[in-house]
């Protein structure tokens, strides 16, 4: 039987965060926790298991997200990763449903989420959230799905913003938005704009570090957005070898 804890202010600065574990030096556990105080006052729940490992839901009113979305009354799950020895025990299950329990607490008409079709690295897993009922309310390119699961059928379907739903940017080179929502932001947006000035290659880096600039970006999925010559490229944080292989294919 697995124990739940939720993240506090109170609590934070000891809790470890399930997707970031190092100690409270790392820049990354930093950069997470600096994001997630500000938010846990406009309604953030960070909720995992106790365990050290990933399984954990993290997710905040529609309206304070950190997406283009317009899903007024709902509760949208920012992350939800449960992996590795975690998996196969229902802690998935758990959470989920105790999410759900807690907006409906919270008067919410339901949740959304961003996936894409297939599997992709940092979205929720589709064919899980169909078995959970979630559909699909709106689609953003290149591969963004909104995804929704109402508590009561006259529910508003939610959609994207129109700036999110053809994600384009001004600008020559590479473009990155990012924000601090994911803590591997704060390790590897250094490290890309080293590589790309290694490379002499233009890199023009924007972090997102408002409400309402991440309610307006240009792409979908704002805690990294990639661009080459105004053209989206990836939501895939970049290691050096990706990155250096994206290179020689532009």
């Amino acid at each position: 039987m697995m124990d739940y804890i939720q993240i506090t202010e109170e609590n934070l600065e000891k809790e470890h965060i399930c997707c970031a574990i190092a100690n409270n030096k790392d820049p990354q556990v930093m950069a997470k926790k600096e994001w997630m105080y500000e938010r846990l006052k406009e309604g953030l729940v960070f909720l995992k298991g106790d365990i050290r490992g990933k399984c954990f839901i993290e997710y905040i009113p529609a309206e304070c997200a950190w997406v283009p979305i317009l899903a007024e009354g709902y509760m949208h799950i920012n992350c939800f990763w449960v992996s590795g020895s975690c998996k196969g025990h229902g802690y998935a299950n758990d959470l989920l449903e105790r999410c759900i329990a807690d907006a409906k607490r919270k008067g919410k008409i339901g949740l959304t989420v961003i996936t894409s079709e297939k599997k992709k690295s940092f979205l929720s897993d589709p064919k899980y959230l169909a078995y959970k009922g979630f559909r699909r309310a709106d689609m953003a390119k290149p591969y963004f799905e909104l995804w929704y699961l109402p508590f009561e059928e006259q529910a508003e379907m939610p959609q994207f913003r129109e700036c999110a739903k053809n994600p384009v940017c001004d600008g020559e080179g590479f473009v990155l938005y990012y924000t601090g929502g994911c803590p591997f932001t704060a390790k590897y947006v250094p490290l890309l704009e080293q590589w790309a000035k290694e490379k002499n290659i233009f890199m023009k880096v924007m972090k997102i570090d408002s409400t309402e600039k991440a309610q307006n970006a240009p792409a979908a999925w704002t805690n990294y957005a990639l661009f080459y010559n105004g053209a989206y490229v990836t939501h895939e944080i970049l290691s050096e070898k990706k990155f250096l292989a994206l290179i020689e294919s532009l």
